[in-house]
């Protein structure tokens, strides 16, 4: 509550925000910018709302996504007072955006990844948060606010995301009671897990059909992994989103305990997404890297080529298996 009341005090002290995310922004990340714009508008302050990457399109229907600037499409001349970071399991994470921070930079940090090394003047950093959305949830309920339709789809969006669908072990009791809060304001719980769990694009289709075609284990089934190929999302059409969840097609074969999926990015580095069963923690097998994230999932930044990080992260993998 503490921590809430710091935040919630961060806010109503300044006028005016840039509101940023993590790089290559997922459910959580997106929805929680939506939300907290939201709430800086229930409090009566101007918000900016910025994030490095592209944004995934699936996610064009959030109240207030047409608000977000993707910094790569232009750097546009900004004004405010202070910066809200949300759900960056670290500094590095707010990605290129930063470099407009003042030196003096005033930084609210609110995030679930226990990675998380309270990089903000005020933090608000909750491990125990199946998603950022979560903490969010909590702190309108502090303001002693009540999330609106439009709020409220982008809280239940976080969620859905962030635990698989309400499969993934972080699904607590406490998520399943505000996602009943959520359905009760009036959230289509079913047309999002449509949207958000059962559609792919046809360019996804595409490139899945080349990550499954790489598909190898090592030799006790324990470790699976595939790979993306620096041309692969041009070859396909496909999107940066696209490689939402192709990472599980490893990790959900019986017997594996960790699944991986290796991404070849256009300035020679490898970007690993690391998925775990519950034998592994990942998240500190990503720290050894310079990454971060959950116990069961993280992801980090490997020095190419390719075939020779592959090898290095399969072996870090299979030490901690051990």
């Amino acid at each position: 509550m503490r921590q809430l009341d710091e935040a919630l005090d961060f806010m109503k002290n300044n006028a005016s925000f840039l509101v940023v995310s993590h790089v290559q922004p997922d459910g959580d990340a997106i929805s929680s910018t939506v939300v907290v714009s939201w709430l800086l508008e229930q409090l009566g302050k101007k918000s900016v709302l910025v994030n490095e990457s592209e944004l995934p399109s699936r996610l064009g229907y959030l109240n207030h996504f047409d608000r977000i600037i993707s910094f790569k499409s232009g750097q546009p001349e900004l004004t405010f007072d202070a910066v809200i970071a949300i759900d960056c399991a670290d500094f590095r994470r707010i990605g290129e955006v930063s470099a407009v921070f003042p030196t003096d930079c005033k930084l609210l940090n609110i995030d679930h990844h226990p990675t998380n090394n309270g990089f903000g003047t005020v933090n608000v950093i909750r491990p125990d948060a199946a998603a950022t959305v979560e903490i969010l949830y909590d702190l309108i309920e502090r303001a002693g606010l009540v999330p609106d339709l439009d709020c409220a789809t982008a809280i239940y969006t976080g969620l859905l995301t962030d635990t698989g669908g309400f499969r993934y072990s972080n699904t607590s009791p406490r998520v399943m009671q505000i996602a009943s809060s959520l359905l009760t304001i009036g959230v289509s719980g079913h047309k999002l897990a449509d949207i958000l769990l059962e559609k792919m694009t046809f360019a996804k289709l595409k490139l899945l059909q080349m990550a499954l075609s790489r598909l190898t284990f090592s030799d006790n089934l324990e470790i699976g992994w595939l790979y993306i190929g620096k041309d692969d999302i041009k070859d396909c059409a496909a999107v940066p989103d696209d490689l939402e969840g192709i990472v599980n097609y490893a990790l959900n074969v019986d017997g594996v305990e960790v699944g991986i999926l290796f991404k070849e990015a256009g300035d020679g580095a490898i970007k690993a997404s690391l998925r775990s069963a519950g034998k592994a923690d990942v998240a500190a097998i990503a720290q050894s890297f310079g990454g971060g994230g959950h116990v069961r999932a993280a992801g980090c930044r490997l020095d190419g080529p390719l075939p020779e990080a592959m090898k290095v992260m399969v072996e870090a993998v299979r030490k901690a298996l051990v």
